[in-house]
C-alpha cells in the first residue's frame, strides 16, 4: 500500500452522503473503514491498515481494549456507491462536527474528514517555524 496524500475539500449532502475523488478512492481501495480520529475529525482507513490496526487490538488485554468500544462500535465498512459517495453515520457526523463543508485530508496510512472551519483553523497555525521544529523533532 502507498501513502495517502492530498486536500480535497467537498461538502456533506442533506442525506449524509460524501463524496470520495477518485484519485483518494485509489489510494484508499474498493473498501475502508471510516471510524472516530483523534482530533475531532474521523479517520478512513484502508483495508490493509484496518487490518494491522485491529491485529495490534486483538493482541491487547482486555483491561486495555474496553477502552476502545466506542471507536469500534462507531466504526462503518465503506463501500463507495457507483457515483464515489458514501455514507457517514449522523453519529459519526455529530462526533467531528461535520455538517456540510469538510476537507479530506490524506495522512500517510489513512486518510481524515475534518470540518472545513475546523482545519483551516489548524492549517492557519502552522508556520514554516512550526514545520522546521516538526520535522527537526523527527531526526529529519
Amino acid at each position: 500500500m502507498g501513502s495517502v496524500t492530498g486536500t480535497y475539500e467537498h461538502s456533506i449532502d442533506a442525506k449524509g452522503r460524501l463524496f470520495i475523488p477518485a484519485k483518494l478512492r485509489e489510494e484508499l481501495g474498493d473498501t475502508f473503514y471510516l471510524a472516530m480520529g483523534v482530533d475531532t475529525c474521523l479517520a478512513i482507513y484502508p483495508q490493509e491498515s484496518w487490518d494491522r490496526f485491529t491485529e495490534k487490538f486483538a493482541s491487547l488485554p482486555v483491561s486495555k481494549s474496553k477502552d476502545m468500544r466506542s471507536l469500534f462500535a462507531n466504526a462503518v465498512k465503506c463501500v463507495p456507491d457507483s457515483q464515489g459517495r458514501i455514507v457517514i453515520p449522523q453519529r459519526l457526523r455529530t462526533y467531528a462536527d461535520l455538517e456540510k463543508d469538510v476537507v479530506i485530508i490524506g495522512v500517510h496510512n489513512r486518510a481524515e474528514i475534518w470540518s472545513a472551519a475546523r482545519w483551516n483553523s489548524e492549517e492557519e497555525e502552522m508556520t514554516p517555524e512550526k514545520m522546521a521544529a516538526l520535522m527537526d523533532s523527527l531526526g529529519m
